[in-house]
């Protein structure tokens, strides 16, 4: 387990493009985190740094967005308003965990018994005004 504490949505964002450097096809991420500790900033990085540009924002009424053109593809999630399992079973998630890509999901731990057990969790919390703490589990 390894915590980094971030001091602005830059630092948070250059934590995820670290980590991109490391993650291969078929990854999964779950993180968990109430809302402004920073996920969204965090897979920010982690698309920029698999070389994709495109403007990331929180999949929150789409349920799903796909950032294609780096190194992998990535599929982020947002299970927040996700009311119950159905509407989870519904979105075919196998072919995302398993596949080609890098599953990301916001508020996973809402539906935890759908997330691989292979998956890498990570939390985000808010810690004061601009200090996160994002904990890899």
């Amino acid at each position: 387990m390894a915590t980094f504490i971030s001091k602005s949505p830059a630092e948070t964002e250059a934590v995820g493009q670290q980590f991109a450097e490391d993650i291969g096809p078929g990854s999964t991420l779950a993180l968990k985190g109430e809302l402004g500790s920073g996920k969204t900033m965090f897979v920010k990085g982690l698309v920029a740094g698999l070389g994709t540009r495109c403007d990331v924002t929180s999949p929150t009424f789409t349920i799903l967005h796909e950032y294609r053109g780096g190194r992998l593809p990535i599929y982020h999630f947002d299970f927040f308003r996700l009311e119950n399992r159905e509407s989870v079973v519904r979105l075919g998630l196998d072919d995302y965990f398993f596949g080609d890509g890098v599953s990301v999901i916001e508020w996973a731990d809402r539906f935890r018994e759908f997330i691989p057990q292979r998956a890498r969790w990570i939390l985000f919390e808010i810690k004061s005004e601009n200090q996160r703490a994002i904990t890899f589990e």
